[in-house]
């Protein structure tokens, strides 16, 4: 294998790292987890675990080729070469926050702590990494494809979303837009639309549809919701919106609560709210645009896709 080919590393903090950010030691931390009735020995076991699989990562790839680590706060301002490797090491929000900023490089979302996390998105453990990437290179893994979200504004930014983007207030209340969507056009007022993709449609999406049948059948005096399976394929050609607590009022309606957004049927959102309006992505507040009065957004199946190797 080519040692010109580069291989980025992506990690994270651990809990324990964000406590001594704050306290600035760990005998500090533990003294003050202490004097609250807590105890900071998860947080050490977890740390750890992770520093430790972070050093068989780093074993494991790097006779791969050229190997960079980046820290998951850096990503916004990364630039990722076309024919990188990238391996994010981690639970599955690293993986969804990783992905959003490539353009069809091969992701490995690696899990480095298989007894705590479940990791959906984290089909390798650390001792297998380099035979997986070898696979890959040789076409004989599985590359699932990912459909993005995103939402562009008229004065050239954009933000993509693997899971969802929201659009509404910072502080979740009401806030005020119009709606547009295949040649029709509604004000409304709620707390937010979210936007799913289908790798999103088993989180925040199906939390929101869940809810809304519940009330129906509670209304409706029937039982509890039955299980009903709202999520969609990872790379369904669209993605769904649904609008969160809708207020009909005289000036406000409810008509366009839920639908799809296609290549050719984005949707279109124009806020009516002075201050406090903001869009972000993957449950990510520090990772969002504002989006305030006279502000229009652009929200479409993004041009590139994810590739996760499973």
């Amino acid at each position: 294998m080519s040692s010109l080919r580069k291989i980025v590393l992506v990690r994270r903090k651990s809990r324990l790292d964000g406590l001594v950010a704050r306290y600035n030691t760990v005998s500090q931390a533990a003294f003050v987890m202490a004097s609250q009735g807590q105890d900071i020995t998860d947080y050490q076991r977890e740390h750890d675990t992770y520093y430790r699989q972070l050093d068989v990562v780093r074993e494991k790839v790097t006779p791969l080729g050229l190997v960079q680590e980046v820290d998951r706060e850096f990503l916004p301002n990364f630039i990722f070469g076309p024919h990188d490797l990238v391996v994010a090491v981690g639970q599955d929000g690293l993986v969804a926050n990783t992905l959003k900023y490539l353009d069809g490089q091969l992701l490995f979302g690696v899990n480095p702590d298989a007894e705590r996390w479940d990791g959906i998105l984290l089909p390798f453990l650390p001792a297998q990494l380099d035979r997986a990437i070898e696979e890959a290179l040789r076409g004989s893994r599985q590359v699932r494809q990912v459909t993005m979200a995103e939402a562009s504004l008229g004065d050239g930014q954009v933000l993509r979303a693997v899971n969802d983007l929201f659009i509404g207030q910072r502080s979740h209340v009401s806030y005020r837009y119009s709606l547009e969507k295949s040649g029709k056009r509604e004000r409304q007022s709620s707390s937010g639309v979210i936007v799913s993709t289908g790798m999103g449609s088993t989180g925040w999406y199906r939390s929101l549809m869940t809810g809304a049948e519940a009330v129906a059948r509670s209304l409706a005096g029937k039982s509890a919701p039955r299980e009903t399976d709202y999520s969609f394929p990872w790379d369904a050609p669209f993605l769904r919106f649904t609008v969160r607590e809708p207020f009909p009022s005289r000036h406000s309606a409810v008509g366009m609560i839920t639908g799809e957004v296609r290549a050719a049927e984005p949707l279109t959102i124009f806020s009516e709210t002075p201050e406090g309006g903001i869009i972000f992505s993957d449950g990510v507040e520090k990772d969002a645009m504002d989006f305030n009065s006279g502000a229009v957004a652009t929200i479409s199946l993004a041009a590139r896709a994810g590739n996760l190797v499973v």
